[in-house]
């Protein structure tokens, strides 16, 4: 089959070559800067999770790129997970942060998804499940027999994601508006609570952005393959690629690694 047509077959349209390209460099540059800054704040190491998935975007960029030049059914897969499945370790980072907060604030919980052991055992279970809902349908995607079950599969793993990103926005509001649980300064930082701020922003906006991402990829799923969203790249490019591009320049612009520094909590700091 000529590249031309194996292109309509996977992509229902001719994809641009270039795209891929800026996009693959830009989360490359990402992913150097999130190390540099993670290095020399001497943050905790799970804050790796967010140059990892940088990285990890950068690869899907790079197997849609070569899928583009040469169209063959493993690098689509390929490039089909590394671009669907990734975003899910944004939001783990931003679980792992409100565990943080929680658990080193030493504050007693009034509820029970308040405890440290329950947000973390909690969010991460909704996310690996999510993600494997995800991988699953995306993987079946690829089939064309399989690829009306492995959609609706996808959506349920995308839908079971912003549940409990709601879920979870729902806890970083009581967290940020109760006084019990504070945030370690950064060394710009005047006030435990600016520093909060800072924290909570991050925070909020990233999953506010992972929630208009999933939005787009339900929307896109729910049209159906060869739909007008499917279809339309430049809306791929802005809902997916540019608003996680977003969400990584938050990070970077408003670090958490101040706040989580190997060694040091909040509730060391107010002894």
């Amino acid at each position: 089959m000529a590249k031309a047509d194996l292109q309509l077959l996977y992509f229902t349209y001719h994809p641009k070559d270039v795209y891929p390209d800026v996009a693959m460099g830009l989360y490359f540059v990402v992913t150097v800067v999130l190390i540099v800054q993670i290095v020399r704040q001497k943050a905790q190491l799970w804050l790796y999770i967010l140059p990892g998935t940088a990285f990890a975007e950068a690869l899907g960029y790079l197997f849609r790129e070569l899928c583009v030049r040469e169209t063959t059914f493993p690098l689509y897969v390929l490039m089909t997970l590394f671009l669907l499945l990734p975003p899910n370790a944004m939001a783990l980072a931003n679980y792992k942060t409100l565990g943080k907060i929680i658990s080193q604030s030493k504050a007693k919980p009034r509820w029970f998804f308040l405890k440290p052991k329950f947000v973390n055992w909690f969010y991460f279970s909704s996310d690996i499940f999510s993600i494997a809902l995800q991988g699953t349908g995306g993987g079946m995607m690829t089939s064309y027999r399989r690829r009306e079950t492995g959609k609706t599969i996808v959506l349920v793993g995308l839908i079971v994601q912003l549940v409990f990103l709601a879920c979870f926005l729902a806890t970083t509001f009581y967290v940020w508006t109760s006084q019990a649980y504070i945030v370690a300064m950064g060394p710009r930082d005047l006030s435990s609570l600016s520093a909060k701020r800072k924290v909570v922003f991050t925070i909020v906006t990233t999953t506010v952005l992972l929630y208009l991402r999933s939005i787009y990829r339900i929307v896109e799923f729910a049209d159906g393959y060869g739909g007008s969203i499917y279809s339309a790249e430049w809306a791929f490019f802005v809902f997916d690629t540019l608003i996680i591009l977003l969400a990584f320049i938050v990070y970077i612009v408003i670090p958490l690694g101040p706040h989580f520094v190997r060694g040091k909590t909040a509730h060391n700091e107010q002894k």
